[in-house]
């Protein structure tokens, strides 16, 4: 470690490097601070890093992003990255246009296609008897995403006076669950599950998800989904380029073992940080991109909280745990029926059954799971393939029980474990195999990501992969606030105001507003210079000379025998 990096004092210190993390870091030096930025694993990027297997590339927490257009028009995730001034660093292409999302449930298909509209018709289409409460439903979801877009841009006095008018929808359902609201507007189970599918992106069943919450999922992808060209470490690298050009820093290995307080007055005051090594870092604020039970629990420390903080924390659930398998095979995908959308693969019956099977099943009692996600990133991201290797990220979501006598394992993992997650392994592709049937025998490398995984390289609670769980009592007015109780000590990330890789760069964008005194569209301006660049995923006619030169070197390095599967 650099001591003289350790030895400086900074205006903030972040701790983690997620998403919210960085993109705060970015907002903050951007502003003349000195912004020091401490991550525990070798990589920055939290769940948004990227990692090699035998030279291919994996990202565990990016899959695809949506609102990424280059129209002009409401793509918030565009606005985003282009008003942190890294668009000009990131390609996108744009996934499958008619079937960005694959659903399969029990033998039934239905495809999601890339428009509001066109998503209209095609399930009217379907379901003619439900033709008018399709509409309505859907119309109701843009309307209540709308207003939920609103809110962070209340600026004046008017604009407080007028907000509750303006957004008449968020108030009238925004205490509801995503059934309670669906099973206003619609009858047909099938119709429901087509509609509910992607409640896995926030990961909790439609009878606990929040129907606000899952409308602003659905007008996330209304305009398709999307993948950032070299998985999510390529966001990650923007963003710690674009903290290096203000002057600030990004540390890896560099485990905070706890926050550093001292009395003011008849509160706290947070001075900095402790490395594990036992080196101290002063600051003038702290802001933690760990979840609040890694934040208040560990890295405050309960004996210095209120009974207040106590008392929620005790409250405090966290989102579902997942396994997974990270493969690489030497087969034709697309003759297989795969392309570059994903694929939520579900059992028929009932879809609050199913989840909640999937968190409490003991997995050593049953056969296969009842639900994966799939997602060919090789055909998501052209330029990543070298014309025979294709890589898969496979999801399921679990319970945390099935693992927790594995929790206290260092890295060198045992005999137990190891079986336990060959065991695992193997269950999986039999899962697999009913969406790719002969896939097993093309497997070149596989490996499985657990919730210890999780818990070792993300650090987040029981191996949590969004945080809180996104309950009604863990979003919006109920959730933990980016000011804590202790006096300059703040919060950002998938817990404080949204999950995924957009949301939790907004939480971070938020945070850093707050302590600039700045709203989020004053420091997310318009940067004609930072455009970032789309292109289809599925028509390489029209990509530009530096992603086909990408294409040519990742084939030459095949042919030249840069690979291991020799």
């Amino acid at each position: 470690m650099n001591k003289n990096v350790y030895d400086q004092h900074y205006d903030t210190i972040i701790i983690g490097s997620g998403a919210g993390g960085l993109s705060a870091a970015i907002c903050l030096a951007r502003e003349g601070q000195k912004v020091l930025v401490l991550e525990q694993h070798d990589v920055p990027g939290g769940w948004c890093h990227s990692f090699y297997l035998n030279g291919y590339r994996f990202t565990p927490g990016v899959h695809y992003v949506g609102l990424c257009g280059t129209d002009g028009t409401g793509n918030s995730t565009s606005d985003l990255y282009e008003g942190l001034g890294i668009g000009s660093e990131l390609t996108f292409f744009k996934m499958r246009e008619d079937a960005y999302e694959h659903c399969w449930i029990g033998n039934e298909r239905f495809d999601y296609p890339s428009t509001h509209e066109e998503l209209i018709t095609r399930l009217q289409e379907r379901f003619p008897h439900e033709a008018k409460g399709i509409k309505k439903y859907l119309d109701l979801v843009k309307k209540v995403s709308y207003e939920l877009s609103l809110i962070p841009e209340v600026k004046t006095f008017w604009d407080k006076v007028t907000i509750p008018f303006r957004t008449k929808h968020m108030g009238k359902y925004g205490l509801f669950s995503l059934q309670r609201v669906i099973d206003w507007h619609i009858k047909d189970p099938l119709l429901k599950d087509f509609l509910n599918i992607q409640y896995g992106d926030h990961g909790v069943e439609p009878k606990r998800a929040s129907f606000i919450l899952h409308a602003a999922l659905m007008n996330h992808y209304f305009k398709g989904g999307y993948y950032p060209m070299g998985g999510g470490g390529a966001i990650i690298k923007a963003m710690t380029n674009a903290i290096k050009k203000y002057g600030s820093t990004v540390k890896t290995r560099a485990y905070v073992d706890h926050i550093l307080l001292e009395n003011s007055g008849k509160t706290k005051k947070a001075i900095g940080v402790q490395l594990n090594n036992g080196t101290q870092i002063k600051a003038h604020r702290v802001i933690s991109n760990a979840d609040p039970g890694i934040t208040y629990n560990k890295l405050v420390g309960r004996e210095n909280l209120s009974q207040k903080i106590l008392k929620k924390l005790e409250k405090t659930s966290y989102s579902c745990t997942s396994l997974m398998l990270f493969l690489t095979v030497d087969m034709d995908v697309r003759a297989a029926g795969i392309d570059s959308g994903n694929i939520w693969m579900l059992d028929g019956g009932d879809m609050n059954e199913n989840f909640r099977e999937m968190q409490e099943t003991n997995i050593e009692d049953i056969k296969d799971f009842k639900g994966i996600f799939i997602s060919c990133t090789t055909l998501k991201d052209p330029p990543s393939f070298d014309g025979r290797y294709h890589t898969f990220e496979v999801i399921t979501f679990i319970g945390y029980d099935s693992f927790k006598r594995f929790e206290n394992e260092d890295l060198k993992r045992s005999k137990a474990y190891l079986e336990f997650k060959e065991m695992c392994t193997e269950k999986m592709l039999i899962t697999l195999e009913k969406a790719i049937p002969n896939i097993r025998e093309h497997i070149v490398h596989k490996e499985l990501g657990t919730p210890i995984t999780n818990k070792y390289y993300v650090n987040s609670t029981k191996g949590g992969v969004y945080g809180t769980e996104k309950t009604l009592k863990h979003i919006g007015p109920f959730a933990f606030k980016p000011k804590s109780e202790i006096e300059n000590l703040y919060l950002c990330g998938a817990s404080i105001a949204a999950h995924g890789v957009a949301g939790a760069s907004y939480s971070g964008v938020q945070t850093a507003g707050l302590i600039l005194g700045k709203k989020q569209n004053e420091l997310l301006q318009p940067n004609p210079n930072e455009r970032i660049s789309t292109y289809d995923a599925e028509d390489p006619s029209h990509y530009p000379d530096y992603i086909l030169k990408k294409m040519e070197v990742k084939k030459a390095r095949l042919t030249a025998g840069v690979n291991k599967f020799e």
